[in-house]
């Protein structure tokens, strides 16, 4: 069953930890909500920190991501709100640890996710975008979300060996494309921990842009102390501090997003 076409789903992966995915992707949901679109995100982290972030307790996670994958949970037990207006989410917790083993004997093990994001009562949420926050590794739980998802957006940090670990990624974008979804594309790629103070700062997004070219997007994510700060009040940073250069910064990837769904997508080159 195909999904509507006003629903883009889109993955935040990066097999590498602490490069900001799980706050890019928390933010970007408050961002896109703010330009009035419907947001789910999809927490497939087994770390859950997306679904922390948001403010739900792990004891407000009856169902989770594991049963919507692992063994076919309804939709309306698992998707929930938040205390951000047209931001829902599909938590998770401990439990994904063990899901690349509960699946790996299932002929559909990669579509799992696919298939639940399509489902008929779906469309009833109408939602603008789904986001999906990978787990930091090119596990069969990313694989599911890169079969699920219309395009890639990869957080980057600005930081030495940044762009080392971006081949393997791209590989395996590569060969779920030739394999199991042939429209995957990638949205782009998201300088994070961005500080213009930094000369190291500066080269690598030089060798990412030289690179990478248009595919790397044209909002940096600043290290700022308000981002940080946000997830220990379970707040995204446009809610906590709205006026801060993070938030900042997360309003301008929201709309540089949402502008691509009105104009032609970049291409991968």
């Amino acid at each position: 069953m195909p999904k509507t076409d006003q629903t883009h789903i889109l993955a935040l992966a990066n097999q590498k930890g602490g490069v900001g995915k799980t706050t890019t992707a928390i933010n970007l949901a408050a961002g896109l909500a703010e330009l009035g679109r419907r947001v789910l995100l999809v927490d497939i982290d087994p770390q859950g920190n997306s679904s922390t972030g948001l403010g739900i307790r792990p004891d407000a996670r009856k169902k989770t991501s594991y049963d919507l994958i692992v063994d076919g949970a309804d939709l309306q037990d698992v998707v929930i709100a938040t205390n951000l207006p047209d931001v829902m989410i599909i938590p998770a917790n401990a439990d994904l640890s063990s899901a690349d083993l509960d699946i790996v004997s299932n002929e559909k093990r990669s579509y799992l996710l696919h298939d639940a994001l399509r489902r008929p009562e779906m469309d009833a949420y109408q939602f603008d975008y789904i986001l999906i926050d990978c787990p930091p590794a090119l596990s069969l739980l990313t694989i599911n979300a890169l079969v699920a998802c219309d395009s890639v957006l990869v957080p980057l940090q600005c930081e030495f060996f940044a762009l080392e670990g971006l081949s393997q990624l791209m590989l395996t974008i590569r060969d779920v494309r030739r394999s199991a979804n042939p429209d995957l594309r990638i949205e782009g790629i998201v300088l994070t921990m961005h500080d213009r103070r930094n000369r190291l700062t500066a080269q690598v997004e030089a060798d990412a842009r030289a690179n990478m070219g248009d595919l790397v997007m044209k909002t940096t994510i600043p290290r700022n102390v308000r981002i940080s700060e946000a997830p220990s009040y379970a707040l995204p940073v446009l809610t906590y501090d709205p006026s801060s250069k993070g938030a900042e910064a997360y309003r301008a990837l929201a709309k540089e997003i949402a502008d691509r769904r009105k104009t032609p997508e970049v291409s991968e080159a």
